[in-house]
């Protein structure tokens, strides 16, 4: 595939120069609002400073660790860990399709859930810069197709741009998976579509 096809895309979850052999196995939450207002989604945005991937959005998630009893086990770690997301308030809907990385070598297990709204954030001060509330209507909207240059390739590719935040790589396509299958009609609970039968 030429450059203008195969960016390299970031990955949604922290990137420690993963080995090449084998995918890196992780997993991230997609976190939904609902209460007080329009439903929201909340992603981070990575700090500036980062060796990789900075400054870039992403649902907060990362590698598994062998203490782990499953892959949503991780999520909820991570979330926990990332932007102190109490596991007692969260509640499962279901998974969106595995996400693999192109360059960093992973394989994103995205699980959905809602959360209660009003939380105070506790960031992690090594790995998040801001939390953010999107409402999902405004992310659906915002969809374009925009040109990048990383690592020295310039390419056109999927975007969701929101202002001053561009939400692009392994994020958008969780995003579009999302969006795709959240049900999120006035007076019903959240909920996810059966994925649609490949073939």
């Amino acid at each position: 595939m030429s450059a203008s096809t195969s960016p390299p895309d970031p990955a949604a979850a922290p990137d420690p120069t993963p080995s090449r052999d084998a995918p890196v196995v992780a997993a991230v939450l997609v976190a939904l609002i609902r209460a007080q207002g329009p439903t929201r989604m909340v992603l981070t945005r990575r700090r500036s400073d980062l060796r990789s991937h900075a400054g870039e959005i992403s649902f907060p998630g990362g590698r598994r660790d062998e203490s782990d009893a499953d892959l949503a086990e991780t999520a909820l770690r991570e979330a926990e860990e990332e932007i102190g997301l109490p596991r007692a308030g969260v509640e499962m809907l279901g998974t969106l399709p595995v996400t693999p990385t192109f360059v960093t070598n992973y394989m994103i297990h995205p699980f959905v859930a809602t959360i209660p709204s009003g939380l105070t954030w506790a960031l992690s001060p090594r790995e998040v810069d801001e939390v953010l509330e999107l409402e999902v209507k405004e992310v659906r909207a915002a969809k374009t197709l925009t040109t990048l240059t990383r690592r020295g390739f310039t390419f056109e590719t999927d975007a969701y741009i929101l202002g001053e935040h561009m939400i692009w790589g392994a994020t958008a396509r969780i995003v579009e998976h999302l969006l795709e299958r959240l049900q999120d009609e006035p007076g019903e609970p959240l909920r996810l579509a059966e994925a649609a039968e490949s073939g």
